[in-house]
């Protein structure tokens, strides 16, 4: 199966370079992935560990 890209929209593209520069949008977006990785594994540790 062929897969088709969507056409880029400019504006977003260079919207987004614009953010990829600024070091406290990375580091909010680091921070927003930690978080979430620690949520997913204590989840998982929590099921792990459920007394049934």
């Amino acid at each position: 199966m062929v897969r088709i890209a969507k056409e880029t929209d400019p504006k977003r593209l260079a919207e987004l370079k614009s953010r990829i520069n600024d070091s406290k949008y990375l580091n909010q977006a680091v921070q927003r992935i930690a978080v979430k990785l620690t949520n997913e594994i204590v989840h998982l540790n929590e099921e792990k560990y459920e007394f049934k």
